[in-house]
């Protein structure tokens, strides 16, 4: 494990000297996180019912937490109280309040800020930049002046800009702290203004970072803005990203978009050997053999009629040509032409419709976004609305579209990480995608001579290298069914192995090590 993640990030030299707050013969682990996709049986009397999700971040922070609890680690989580997200899904299944509730867990490992900012909030985030800096205020409060002094622990863990001001917080404190950046987004505020929300910033100033150089308390705090992410990156012992590639291609200045404070950061803590990649995964729901969306779950050793039973309801669904031999591309991700690539397929989509229109190929979008118009035009002014269907994004017929498609469209300018290009190969839809960042950590272009690879990758970000790719892949699907399949159930087994989460909190978890210099897991304590 541990030499996988020096290969893959730089290695762990020059190891930093740190003081820690106490000596427990476990190490106690604080992870602060503003969402979580569940908490494991057994932390708490109800703490598996405070979900509270906006996206991946919930999903790498569940899956930590669920793998460090279950193997007797003293982990502690600290995420805000989003009282009316909790009542409602406890209320849904127990009816119960959750005032009742926590009054039964005087002794439990989950510790909820607690604010008005947050209590009634109908979703994690508000859609109002300056309401989610509150937020953000008022999380971090609670854990400087309640969570950390009660929890005491021996590391921190700390996620994105939301807990941006913590770093600065533990290194005052000699408690070593690890920031995962798994959005480069941040936001900026002054001194005075984290003062107003009750943080005695005064404590521990000097370990900010600031947007002009910071020389003097007093002159900094009316009109010297606070960078969190920057902070959070400066300030950390370690930091990490969601996928090794991607870090690499921040410190090699490849992303004109990342601010250059931030790259500077992100390149200094490198330098230091202090910088890492740890891949996400997806959530363990993602399993063909299992998955309640289907019409008929398949294994690897049974894909070829799975998939084909699940094609054939889609196609009827959607309006298209029912054909269980027709090639079908899911595009599984938010239609955002600055990310995600969408215009590349625009350029190309009747081109390629048209080259393989004898083979009925298919493309269905399940996705979000602006540029869902625009394809829909493509498809009305072309009269090939049997041959592409554009759906609004639906969790339950996205599941649908992995399990009937072949290949899944992701050629996305950048990356941080990516789920879909793992939970594809998962479904035996193999990624068509370009060669950058979480892809290139994940997909590999398919070698049938030597029996490797899981998908097909072009180099060159435009709509020919697109193009390509999917002539590749429509060269592998002109190959027999038999072929194909030994191919497939190959892909199938390799990344259900490969991509999940007990492999993601094996590395954080090592991590850790490294950073307290002792085991993790030095007695169990749950039985």
């Amino acid at each position: 494990m541990g030499d996988s993640l020096r290969e893959n990030a730089g290695g762990l030299k020059g190891a930093v000297i740190l003081k820690v707050t106490r000596q427990s013969k476990n190490p106690r682990i604080l992870i602060v996180t503003p969402e979580v996709t569940y908490l494991p049986e057994g932390m708490g009397n109800m703490a598996n019912y405070f979900t509270a999700k906006a996206g991946g971040l919930a999903d790498v922070s569940a899956a930590l937490i669920n793998a460090l609890f279950e193997q007797g680690a003293d982990v502690h989580v600290a995420m805000p109280d989003y009282r009316r997200l909790f009542n409602v899904h406890i209320a849904s299944v127990l009816g119960k309040e959750l005032e009742t509730i926590q009054s039964k867990m005087p002794e439990d490992r989950v510790h909820l800020a607690e604010d008005r900012a947050f209590f009634y909030l109908p979703q994690v985030y508000s859609g109002v930049g300056w309401e989610n800096v509150k937020i953000s205020l008022s999380f971090q409060r609670e854990v400087i002046n309640n969570i950390i002094p009660r929890v005491r622990p021996d590391l921190i863990h700390c996620n994105d800009w939301m807990t941006g001001l913590l770093p600065a917080v533990a290194r005052r404190m000699g408690i070593p702290a690890l920031f995962t950046v798994h959005n480069i987004h941040t936001m900026k505020v002054t001194l005075a203004q984290i003062e107003d929300r009750g943080i005695d910033a005064a404590y521990f100033w000097h370990h900010l970072y600031y947007e002009h150089m910071a020389w003097d308390y007093e002159e900094a705090r009316e009109s010297n803005p606070v960078d969190f992410l920057a902070s959070g990156i400066f300030a950390a012992h370690f930091v990490n990203t969601v996928s090794p590639a991607f870090l690499k291609e921040i410190v090699e200045g490849r992303h004109e978009f990342i601010e250059p404070h931030i790259r500077r950061e992100l390149i200094n803590k490198w330098n230091a050997h202090c910088a890492f990649g740890i891949l996400n995964a997806p959530d363990p729901s993602f399993n063909p053999a299992t998955d309640r969306a289907l019409i008929k779950t398949y294994d690897p050793k049974t894909h070829v009629r799975g998939k084909q039973a699940n094609k054939i309801l889609l196609q009827k669904n959607l309006g298209l040509i029912e054909d269980e031999q027709a090639p079908v591309f899911f595009w599984p991700s938010r239609l955002d032409r600055i990310q995600k690539g969408c215009q590349l397929l625009a350029e190309i989509l009747y081109t390629v419709v048209s080259r393989y229109w004898n083979r009925h190929l298919q493309i269905v979008f399940v996705a979000s976004g602006e540029f869902r118009r625009h394809f829909r035009d493509i498809v009305a002014f072309h009269h090939i609305e049997n041959r592409v269907a554009i759906c609004n994004f639906d969790e339950r017929l996205a599941r649908q579209a992995y399990a009937a498609s072949d290949f899944i469209l992701m050629p996305s300018r950048f990356e941080p990480c990516g789920l879909p290009q793992m939970i594809g190969p998962i479904y035996g839809s193999l990624p068509v995608a370009h060669d950058t960042g979480g892809i290139h950590d994940t997909v590999t272009h398919m070698d049938l001579e030597h029996n490797r690879g899981n998908g097909f990758l072009f180099e060159v970000f435009d709509s020919n290298g697109l193009l390509w790719a999917m002539d590749q892949a429509m060269k592998f699907h002109s190959l027999p069914r038999e072929v194909r399949s030994v191919h497939v159930e190959r892909i199938m087994t390799e990344s259900i192995q490969r991509f999940n989460h007990t492999a993601t909190a094996k590395q954080y978890i090592y991590l850790y090590e490294k950073m307290l210099k002792r085991p993790l897991i030095v007695e169990p304590m749950y039985q």
